[in-house]
């Protein structure tokens, strides 16, 4: 992040300055050209114009050099001062989510107990008071888990990595969110080809999943999920026939949190878990439009090699 920041600084001022020398440079051969125009149109002419032009080219070249090193050594200083505060601040953020959801798992994990316990000798209106109470903490204790995930930097040693066939994958989140396609009345048509990437499965299966699980709640009638290599990379598409993402939404929906007014239920912690993976593997998640209108999601991923 701070050297890409740098190097922009770095970027515009040297377009800056190529801009001033290119100036520099032609007002030097017009005053030279002035000078010799009563010889120019003689050989020693020619070579005296082109003689003082080097001279100019050398010491322009001798100015602005000694320049782009001490801005590039200020623009990293810069950089480094702009960004060091969110880096503190994201890391007190990741500090206090693994924390959080540290100490609420042994007091979510106590009350499921007890209600599992208390539900076996409870009335028939109070066990429905007991199940209610079980599913929120299990609810509860899958936001803790994506809190957890999330607060630890993505990366290769985080995953337990092996030789993964992405059909497979595909065609079992398929299935396992039929039920709840069904329900909505949404068909999921799957065209999976095989697309072998060295990762870890059970991660690349939640990626699925709630790339899958997002279309359905969008969709309209229907959600296609493909898979397929091109070359060295593979990638898992999911298109909806709903609204569509917003050009100025399509990165905010990947943030932890973030919730559309048509997103229903949930924590809106989903796409930040599916780019967390993806980026773990080294790859990318975007978002764009679907060819019949809504939403295509693309997760990107290194092929195996």
């Amino acid at each position: 992040m701070i050297v890409r920041v740098a190097i922009l600084y770095l970027a515009v001022f040297v377009c800056v300055l190529v801009a001033l020398s290119a100036g520099a440079y032609a007002f030097m051969a017009r005053e030279y050209a002035s000078l010799l125009q009563p010889v120019l149109g003689t050989p020693e002419g020619q070579a005296a114009l082109d003689a003082a032009m080097r001279r100019v080219v050398a010491a322009i070249a001798a100015i602005d050099a000694p320049l782009i090193l001490i801005v590039g050594i200020a623009s990293y200083a810069l950089a480094r001062m702009s960004i060091a505060p969110l880096e503190a601040a994201r890391e007190r953020e990741r500090v206090f989510a693994a924390d959080a959801a540290h100490e609420l798992r042994s007091p979510l994990t106590a009350i499921a107990s007890v209600a599992q316990a208390a539900r076996i000798t409870a009335t028939a209106d109070s066990r429905e008071a007991f199940d209610t109470i079980a599913r929120s903490v299990l609810e509860a204790s899958a936001i803790v888990a994506d809190l957890l995930t999330l607060a630890r930097s993505p990366g290769r040693g985080v995953l337990q990595c092996e030789p993964v066939d992405l059909a497979a994958l595909v065609n079992s989140c398929t299935r396992d969110v039929g039920p709840l396609a069904s329900f909505r009345r949404i068909e999921i048509e799957s065209a999976a080809e095989s697309a072998i990437v060295d990762g870890d499965a059970r991660r690349l299966k939640e990626l699925i999943r709630n790339l899958l699980e997002n279309a359905v709640r969008h969709a309209s009638r229907h959600v296609r999920i493909t898979s397929q290599r091109s070359g060295r990379v593979c990638e898992i598409l999911v298109e909806d026939d709903g609204g569509g993402v917003p050009p100025e939404d399509r990165e905010r929906v990947f943030e932890r949190f973030y919730r559309r007014a048509s997103d229903g239920a949930g924590a809106g912690l989903g796409l930040a878990i599916v780019r967390w993976i993806a980026h773990a593997h080294n790859g990318t998640v975007t978002v764009g439009d679907a060819p019949g209108g809504g939403a295509r999601f693309t997760a990107s991923l290194p092929a195996y090699p």
